[in-house]
């Protein structure tokens, strides 16, 4: 019989999206500086080496700005 686990199985990491922009459909919001609204959610598009790093989504604009703060200040 086969062992119940697969041994020497390698790990997956979790690395974020990188998108090439943010898609045609969304929206940007007036007063911030990385926001847009996509399907009735905020989200916050980080420009990041040759792409876009998009974030989860938000119900409110500040939180995605605040997510977008926190990911430039990581890479630097």
């Amino acid at each position: 019989m086969k062992p119940l686990r697969q041994q020497n199985r390698p790990v997956i990491t979790y690395t974020p999206r990188i998108e090439p922009a943010p898609p045609e459909h969304a929206v940007r919001m007036e007063g911030f500086k990385d926001v847009w609204l996509l399907r009735g959610k905020y989200v916050a598009f980080v420009l990041v080496n040759d792409g876009f790093l998009r974030s989860p989504t938000f119900t409110v604009p500040e939180s995605a700005q605040r997510w977008a703060s926190q990911v430039r200040q990581d890479m630097v």
